[in-house]
């Protein structure tokens, strides 16, 4: 199994109402090796459109934080913790989200990251606690079964109160430094292994 055959499976879904109303099943992109995985609400018009997470307003914003922080977009994985656009571009609801979850967990264990950034509320409350307010969880890491949970303010969120933007990147430049020292170890590792004798 990898991301490619799983997209597939996954490609006609009709688990939940939101298959309905869908264009097309927005699973994600990115590095499938990536330890840093970073999962929003759901897909909007143009991510339906498309097929692919983050690339309206909201996803330039995000390109945006992403390039300030140094973490190139390609290097990572993007995901929604549904797969198809809730109509209005709605919230998703709980239902919704418990359905579409087990889509997520077959990511996780594919991908296997090491650090998971939640944007939004709803991400937050379905990775890491039903009862999370955004506004007071976010900026704070959770260690769960070794992976790193960072929950911060969604991208769309940004666009409608700009002053949150401060706050946000204080998240991200904490996020790029425990991913940019992950990966450091990581390289030091593949080094040692690279100089072992055979």
């Amino acid at each position: 199994m990898d991301l490619e055959t799983l997209a597939k499976r996954y490609e006609q879904c009709t688990m939940c109402p939101l298959h309905q109303r869908r264009t097309q099943v927005v699973m994600g992109e990115g590095n499938p090796r990536s330890l840093l995985m970073i999962v929003g609400e759901g897909p909007g018009a143009d991510e339906d459109r498309q097929g692919r997470p983050f690339v309206g307003k909201a996803g330039q914003l995000l390109n945006k934080i992403l390039e300030a922080a140094e973490i190139p977009r390609q290097e990572i994985f993007i995901t929604n913790i549904v797969k198809c656009r809730p109509p209005g571009n709605r919230t998703p609801r709980d239902e919704e989200m418990n359905t579409c979850i087990s889509i997520l967990r077959q990511q996780f264990v594919l991908i296997r990251p090491k650090i998971i950034v939640t944007l939004g509320a709803a991400p937050t409350r379905a990775l890491i606690d039903p009862s999370a307010r955004i506004t007071r969880v976010r900026g704070n890491w959770v260690r769960r079964k070794g992976v790193l949970f960072m929950p911060t303010y969604h991208p769309a969120y940004l666009l409608r109160n700009p002053s949150a933007k401060r706050e946000s990147w204080e998240d991200f430049k904490q996020i790029r430094d425990v991913y940019k020292k992950l990966l450091n170890n990581v390289s030091r590792q593949d080094e040692h292994e690279d100089g072992e004798p055979q």
